[in-house]
């Protein structure tokens, strides 16, 4: 055992900043050893325990004098313990009296020994990775929990010198605050504060590079959206607060996008709109527009599961935005979202598919119809991810009981959507598109084939429908030894 534990030591050529392939082995080799202490607990949990703890007290009572690798390693070794020593639900400090007792001094003496200042990244990382590991123990200690914050707020965490240190520190404060939930009650407005200069939206000028990265800040603004809506705040002072944190947001996308419009500079046009993406709101803007409307249709997909029907109002003036001089990328990233309205809110929002039904199908035809140059492989593959995704869009709509939107569109239009259905079943050799057509065929006829259905619709079946039945495993592209064809 102890033989292990010096063997997870880093030694002294290790190079932290610029990792390269000895490092990769250390660190898989690390992984091996892991194994090999999970093993040693299975034979002995009471002897890695009793060893563990005599290792980490020993070097955390000198570790101002201490070689920063013991240090690291001592940090280490009781992380790994929740791994060798499992439980359910992370109920480390409950049950088993002695083990509770050991991790419960051992995390003790980490939050108040002072090692979080040890001047060297992997001790700084290490510590806040143990101390989410262990998030339970500040239910029954409490009275650390302004301690460990503090760690993360400063220069030992969220304003680190290594941007390593600040990327990984705002990924594990987020989960460090979601962990405590309610006691975080009394801290919430002290933390809010303290971050707020973070969450500045700054595209890089000047060579000034800000704290966190776009990826870093979505994590605080999350954190931030969690102590908020977890509080036990009113609702007014709640929104006062949510107010607070979104309106400078809202103000500088305003300033952003005015400069956007007047950028000539394509890099400079490029920063400003990864710096729009990341406040993301509505915007029809003219440049860049990829990165935009990929900002705004991740921000409706999560508003769809945050606001429910209250988003819908903003769904028609954002689509017909997105509908704008679109490429097949942007269609087939535009379906899933159209999809997950129609799926989630079925009849409510029929009287909005009614009124862009048409114009996404006009765009996505525009695009399909585009010619392409016959060994332009990477185009050929778009417009038949866009075939599938406008499939899906039909089947979701006949299959959330909206087949009445197809039905009303005037003869013409819905003959025209039947037919691409039928093209699509027979024509193209893609088992995964000629699936989706059955099953909207299958869908309508159940639907539409009594007396009730629209008019001509039981010619068309006989017509159309019927034949490509038999048609489809016919063409030679119909292979039978694939599975996928057979379903």
């Amino acid at each position: 055992m102890l033989a292990v534990m010096k063997k997870l030591t880093y030694d002294e050529e290790y190079n932290f900043e610029n990792e390269g392939e000895d490092e990769a082995m250390f660190v898989e080799y690390r992984k091996q050893l892991k194994l090999l202490l999970d093993r040693l607990a299975q034979v002995s949990p009471e002897l890695l325990l009793a060893s563990v703890r005599r290792v980490f007290n020993t070097t955390l009572q000198n570790w101002q004098t201490t070689r920063f690798m013991e240090v690291e390693v001592a940090i280490r070794l009781l992380y790994m313990l929740a791994e060798a020593l499992p439980v359910s639900h992370g109920a480390h400090f409950s049950g088993d009296v002695t083990k509770a007792t050991a991790l419960q001094d051992m995390m003790r003496t980490l939050v108040t020994s002072g090692v979080s200042a040890y001047q060297h990244t992997s001790v700084t990382l290490e510590f806040f990775e143990t101390v989410v590991r262990y998030e339970k123990f500040f239910a029954v200690e409490p009275q650390h929990i302004p301690t460990v914050l503090m760690a993360f707020l400063d220069h030992r965490g969220l304003r680190h010198s290594s941007p390593k240190v600040r990327s990984r520190t705002a990924y594990l404060f987020s989960r460090f605050v979601k962990s405590l939930n309610k006691q975080m009650n009394p801290f919430i407005e002290d933390v809010l504060n303290r971050i707020q200069d973070l969450l500045e939206l700054s595209p890089p000028e000047n060579g000034y590079q800000a704290l966190l990265s776009s990826d870093d800040q979505l994590f605080i603004y999350e954190t931030a959206g969690v102590l908020i809506v977890n509080s036990e705040y009113s609702a007014e002072r709640k929104q006062a607060l949510m107010r607070n944190l979104l309106t400078p947001l809202m103000e500088k996308f305003k300033v952003l996008l005015e400069k956007l419009m007047m950028a000539q500079d394509e890099d400079r046009q490029m920063a400003l709109a990864d710096c729009l993406n990341h406040a993301v709101g509505f915007a029809s803007c003219p440049l860049q527009k990829e990165v935009l409307r990929s900002g705004v249709r991740t921000f409706l997909h999560r508003m769809i599961i945050c606001l429910e029907e209250e988003v819908l109002p903003f769904i028609p003036s954002a689509s017909e935005h997105m509908l704008k001089d679109c490429e097949a990328k942007d269609l087939q990233e535009f379906i899933p979202l159209i999809n997950q309205i129609t799926a989630k809110f079925k009849t409510q929002v029929s009287p909005f598919l009614q009124q862009m039904f048409m114009p996404l199908l006009h765009a996505i035809f525009e695009v399909l119809l585009l010619p392409a140059e016959d060994n332009d492989q990477s185009a050929a593959l778009e417009k038949q991810m866009l075939r599938r995704s406008y499939f899906a869009f039909l089947q979701t709509v006949t299959g959330s009981g909206m087949s009445e939107v197809i039905a009303n569109q005037g003869a013409e239009n819905v003959e025209r959507v039947l037919f691409t259905v039928i093209q699509g079943a027979v024509d193209y050799p893609d088992p995964i598109a000629q699936k989706t057509c059955f099953i909207i065929l299958s869908k309508l006829v159940e639907l539409w084939g009594g007396k009730d259905g629209p008019v001509g619709f039981a010619d068309f079946v006989y017509k159309h429908i019927v034949p490509a039945c038999f048609l489809a495993p016919l063409k030679q592209t119909f292979d039978l030894a694939d599975a996928q064809t057979v379903l």
